[in-house]
């Protein structure tokens, strides 16, 4: 079906080439310069089943948060583009994730309003190179970049490793479900009649 995007973004702070396939088979090339980083996205992709190329060239001199904050916005505007006109899909997603001692909850509609609901307190400031404070900013990027309810709610955990990778699993779920084809689906998902 081609859903499929290619986005390009380059500023002053970062420099990014990003490309998704929501039809994808769950491969994954990914530069970001952001080790654990690139283990979230890698963790995205899989267990959403996008085929995501992501190369980053980010000011990671003065810290992470434009490279992760521009490549939420990359990821956002990506999904918006691939899902197109949205017909068809099921629109709604959502997903309770554990992983150890983690359990994360996600919820996604793909209505065109943006909004975020972060719910997460992360028991340490950074896991490997990556602020956790900068999980929040990027999931707020994805959201309005790509016009999306986002609801994130971690119900349990205690490692900061497990419950960062268990949202974004849980968010890779949740979406696969929403960008889903509902052969029930005639048009759009909506009493209005477009998304």
């Amino acid at each position: 079906m081609g859903r499929t995007a290619t986005v390009g973004r380059k500023t002053k702070e970062t420099d990014i080439e990003l490309t998704l396939d929501l039809d994808g088979k769950g491969i994954a090339e990914l530069s970001t310069g952001i080790g654990f980083f690139d283990h979230m996205l890698e963790g995205f992709s899989r267990h959403g089943f996008f085929d995501l190329k992501c190369q980053v060239k980010g000011d990671l001199h003065v810290d992470g948060h434009h490279t992760v904050e521009d490549t939420g916005i990359v990821l956002g505007q990506a999904i918006a583009r691939a899902a197109g006109d949205k017909k068809g899909i099921r629109r709604y997603g959502s997903f309770i994730l554990p992983m150890d001692d983690a359990l994360a909850l996600c919820a996604v509609d793909l209505c065109g309003r943006p909004f975020l609901n972060f719910d997460c307190a992360f028991p340490v400031e950074r896991v490997g190179g990556l602020d956790t404070e900068l999980v929040r900013e990027f999931f707020y990027a994805v959201s309005y970049s790509a016009g999306m309810n986002l609801h994130m709610k971690m119900l349990d955990g205690i490692n900061a490793h497990h419950m960062i990778e268990a949202m974004f699993k849980a968010f890779a779920k949740a979406l696969d479900q929403a960008t889903g084809i509902d052969p029930r689906i005639a048009d759009v998902l909506s009493t209005k009649g477009s998304l």
